[in-house]
């Protein structure tokens, strides 16, 4: 499965991607709002062998992908669809080398393609640590609204839950790019 827009090409990992995805995945700047990482060497391959392992289940419900700049062939970061009934939640992470040049809000966008396209989901929502402007920034930049705060709804494996900004899209408001 690959999906491609105007600079990325977003694929299926690949057991060879872990070096390059532990390059964001191990940076404590990266993961300073995920729930998860640093990640140490063995953590990052076991995500990566995870992520191939679930592309083969069926029916298929989660995906998750590498994210490649089409100028160069660089991993420059992951992005995913998880698919609960009719609602999707989309996610993405990027290298702080890449940040706030707009990468997030492609690939975000394909996600949203994606789900209400191929996948017929009527509603997809992604959720951000209330510190996380850019993130925040991306969601309202893809055309998602602000349905509220989620207090302390997610344990973290750095210790204690996480409060999240919820955003969601619905289908008969999701308006492709021409």
């Amino acid at each position: 499965m690959r999906l491609e827009t105007n600079r990325l090409v977003i694929r299926e990992f690949v057991p060879e991607d872990w070096e390059s995805v532990h390059r964001y995945a191990s940076d404590p700047k990266v993961t300073r709002y995920t729930l998860w990482g640093p990640n140490t060497e063995e953590e990052t391959k076991d995500y990566v062998a995870g992520m191939k392992a679930m592309q083969q289940k069926e029916p298929r419900t989660h995906y998750e992908w590498a994210v490649i700049r089409k100028t160069d062939g660089e991993l420059i970061g992951g992005c995913g669809i998880n698919i609960s009934g009719s609602n999707g939640e989309i996610g993405y992470c990027f290298h702080a080398d890449h940040w706030g040049q707009g990468y997030a809000s492609e690939c975000a966008k394909a996600m949203l393609e994606f789900g209400f396209r191929q996948l017929g989901v009527h509603r997809i929502y992604a959720t951000c640590r209330p510190e996380n402007i850019g993130s925040e920034r991306v969601m309202q930049k893809i055309g998602m609204q602000k349905e509220g705060y989620l207090r302390e709804h997610m344990p973290t494996n750095k210790g204690g839950f996480a409060n999240s900004w919820l955003y969601s899209i619905l289908s008969h408001e999701y308006v492709p790019e021409s």
